[in-house]
């Protein structure tokens, strides 16, 4: 029954073998043509011992002889190919899997949506893990203000960009959780010089030394993980992230991502960065115009999704692009951030650094039958603030991962925002 499936996807429509197999047909056949033809003179004309008749089947009547013959002919063919394909695509074809389903499943996804995901941290992550399953076309637009942990280390000793989102976006958009891949992720044990680094951030610092620039080492360890899409900075600028936040003494400004995500820092009222207006990265604003779906998050509201947009042309980009725009919201609060916020909070808190309506459709999460972590609360799913001409639309769908709640599940999201660009791809959305 495999092998039936097996040869049925070879006969797909669009799979791009169909008539490159009719072609070696035609040439075999000429060549083929022509050789009769040399024996047929030679046979006619050059006297051959008695045995020859005997190989060449000349006992038997002609239209057997070229019944068995052609028969033999093809399944030297079908057989030869077969195993050349097999010879050839094996470095790239999982263990279990036929070399049609490879191929097919290849085609499938090149043909998929453009999908242009924004954010960073985990959030971004768990996004790419599911859309990678569905289209190759995904550019995943990633936050440089990170100053936290391994990234923030490299960043200050050797004037990198922070190399860890962009790290797990590229392990996330892996074409197979490989050890490699594993490897990739690897974080080195203690405290002292390597100690805390994953090999990932590492790799990508040397690659950015080597090759001399932070985005040719991100497109040379795309290559080592062969990922299924590309994986871009929003900006190139060193930027920092500068945060007003209410505290017990009144407004105060904290510099830096790292600490803005701490919950003891107070209410952040609002996020800027440092230099204020950093220039786009321009393959970003490419693949930003040409997207079919761009998605803003999930994430960190303050230190992983707005940052991206305090980069001026990429939000104008945003605005520019027909294609269609929606936001995912978090599942659960996030303590020191998103406090007691809904929907529509996350929402105004994006409108307050942009501009109204950047993202018509905001898709949040309709589950909340699952045991959170302490400090955690349910994101409402309500859009206080938000008058019933001006709010954006909400598309509520079962986003939770069923094992984490307060995180959203890849399968579940990817498939609900590709259902959701199916549904509304014949309506305009500026």
């Amino acid at each position: 029954m495999a092998k039936a499936d097996s040869w049925r996807r070879w006969l797909q429509v669009g799979l791009g073998i169909k008539r490159w197999l009719l072609l070696l047909l035609v040439a075999i056949t000429c060549l083929g043509l022509g050789l009769a033809y040399v024996l047929v003179d030679v046979y006619r004309e050059v006297p051959l011992p008695p045995v020859f008749a005997t190989l060449t089947l000349q006992f038997l009547p002609r239209p057997i002889r070229a019944v068995i013959l052609g028969s033999l002919g093809l399944g030297l063919l079908v057989l030869s190919l077969t195993r050349l394909n097999a010879a050839l695509l094996a470095p790239f074809v999982r263990p279990g899997q036929s070399v049609a389903l490879a191929v097919s499943e290849h085609r499938r996804r090149g043909r998929g949506p453009r999908v242009v995901a924004i954010g960073g941290g985990t959030g971004l992550s768990t996004l790419l893990r599911g859309l990678k399953h569905y289209t190759s076309n995904i550019t995943a637009v990633v936050t440089v203000a990170d100053d936290g942990g391994s990234s923030g280390r490299l960043r200050e000793t050797l004037g990198v960009l922070p190399p860890g989102d962009f790290r797990n976006c590229i392990a996330a958009l892996a074409d197979d959780e490989s050890l490699v891949t594993q490897l990739f992720q690897y974080r080195f044990a203690g405290s002292q010089d390597v100690g805390g680094h994953p090999l990932g951030n590492l790799f990508i610092t040397a690659m950015a030394q080597v090759t001399g620039s932070f985005e040719s080492a991100l497109v040379e360890s795309s290559q080592v993980l062969n990922i299924r899409g590309q994986v871009l900075p929003s900006t190139l600028r060193n930027v920092t992230l500068i945060g007003e936040v209410a505290g017990e003494g009144g407004t105060a400004v904290v510099e830096g991502e790292s600490r803005l995500g701490s919950a003891s820092t107070g209410a952040i009222l609002r996020v800027s960065l440092k230099p204020e207006d950093p220039p786009a990265y321009p393959p970003v604003l490419k693949a930003v115009l040409g997207a079919d779906l761009i998605v803003l998050g999930p994430g960190s509201l303050y230190t992983s999704l707005i940052p991206n947009l305090l980069v001026p042309d990429l939000a104008a980009a945003i605005e520019s692009s027909p294609a269609l725009k929606v936001y995912v919201c978090n599942t659960a609060t996030q303590p020191g951030e998103t406090d007691a916020y809904d929907v529509g909070a996350h929402v105004g808190a994006i409108e307050r650094h942009t501009r109204p309506g950047l993202f018509p459709l905001v898709m949040a999460n309709a589950n909340s039958a699952g045991a959170l972590l302490p400090k955690l609360r349910w994101v409402a799913p309500t859009l206080t603030g938000f008058s019933a001409d001006q709010a954006p639309e909400p598309v509520l769908v079962d986003l939770i991962d069923e094992a984490r709640p307060w995180r959203h599940d890849s399968e579940k999201l990817a498939a609900a925002l590709l259902e959701l660009l199916e549904q509304r791809r014949s309506l305009p959305y500026n």
